[in-house]
């Protein structure tokens, strides 16, 4: 009977190079850890030996970096770690039941709508299942779920790095915010060209500035941007305040900024192509039950302001 050789290396080593990949250092990984920086570091040397490369590059004073071999390990690494991590939770756990970590990265804006209902009511339903949450901009995913750090996304639709398997979870037009007073404010829609000569409050996040400006190229207009902010809630404040108004996607049930002043809210015509609201995970490696089922169950939902 064939036995199966135990490998070289161990899940503590792995997981000190996931750290120390993600610190960018072996001091900050070994304070994060709560270990001496010279255990930290033998470990990576006992892992170098065990794999029979180098994984990392450590300069003094300045940091850690992955060699070609470390940064092909560290993904490999971090699905090992999850795959242990979900085996103790599936022995602890009853027969059937949902358990293990879930790693979901949500752009900022679309957090405060998808995040309650999947902490509440799936969170709620399989309380075995360690939802673990990143926000994030697109330009912030890049790499993520391919490596493994992230499990699954909650983005907008349009420029999404990679090539993640999707699943379109609902669709919402842009719209333009207003002060109350502005001259504006009483019209039910309002055209693109009704606003080149006032100033806009750019809420400039990718995707979210790429797409405000394309609209308006898509009409042959240019519009004058006063401010820019990658903070949602600035560009509200800032209406609110009368300094311009906004072009926004996600919807918000409060009629009033931070500070209370009022904005209202208006469609845009001749009405523009909804933006589409994705979930998306990896194609490069099995979908683990508790993940699919996270999937199925915002696949379910109502969301609210979908076109």
């Amino acid at each position: 009977m064939s036995h199966t050789r135990a490998p070289d290396y161990t899940l503590r080593q792995l997981s000190y190079l996931v750290a120390a990949a993600d610190a960018g250092s072996i001091a900050a990984a070994a304070a994060a850890l709560h270990v001496s920086p010279s255990a930290l570091s033998e470990a990576l040397s006992e892992l170098d030996r065990a794999l029979g490369t180098p994984l990392t590059v450590r300069r003094r004073a300045h940091g850690l970096t992955l060699t070609s071999s470390g940064k092909a390990i560290l993904a490999q690494a971090r699905r090992l770690l999850e795959s242990a991590t979900a085996l103790a939770a599936g022995v602890q756990a009853p027969a059937g039941e949902l358990a293990g970590p879930i790693t979901i990265a949500c752009y900022p804006t679309l957090a405060p709508v998808i995040l309650p209902p999947l902490l509440a009511e799936f969170g709620g339903a399989h309380p075995l299942v360690q939802l673990e949450i990143s926000e994030v901009t697109h330009d912030q995913l890049r790499g993520r779920i391919e490596s493994g750090e992230v499990d699954l996304a909650f983005v907008y639709s349009t420029l999404v790095p990679g090539a993640p398997l999707r699943r379109r979870l609902y669709e919402v037009p842009a719209h333009v915010l207003l002060p109350a007073d502005h001259r504006l404010a009483a019209h039910g829609t309002i055209e693109l060209q009704e606003l080149v000569d006032d100033d806009l409050i750019l809420f400039d996040a990718p995707p979210s500035s790429e797409h405000t400006l394309s609209m308006f190229a898509d009409r042959g207009l240019t519009p004058r941007i006063r401010h820019r902010t990658a903070n949602f809630e600035a560009v509200r404040t800032l209406v609110g305040r009368g300094l311009g108004y906004g072009v926004l996607v996600q919807r918000v049930a409060n009629d009033r900024s931070y500070e209370g002043t009022p904005v209202v809210t208006r469609e845009i015509s001749p009405p523009v192509a909804p933006v589409g609201i994705d979930v998306v995970w990896s194609s490069s490696s099995e979908t683990p039950d508790r993940v699919s089922a996270l999937i199925e169950f915002a696949g379910s939902i109502a969301w609210p302001g979908a076109a």
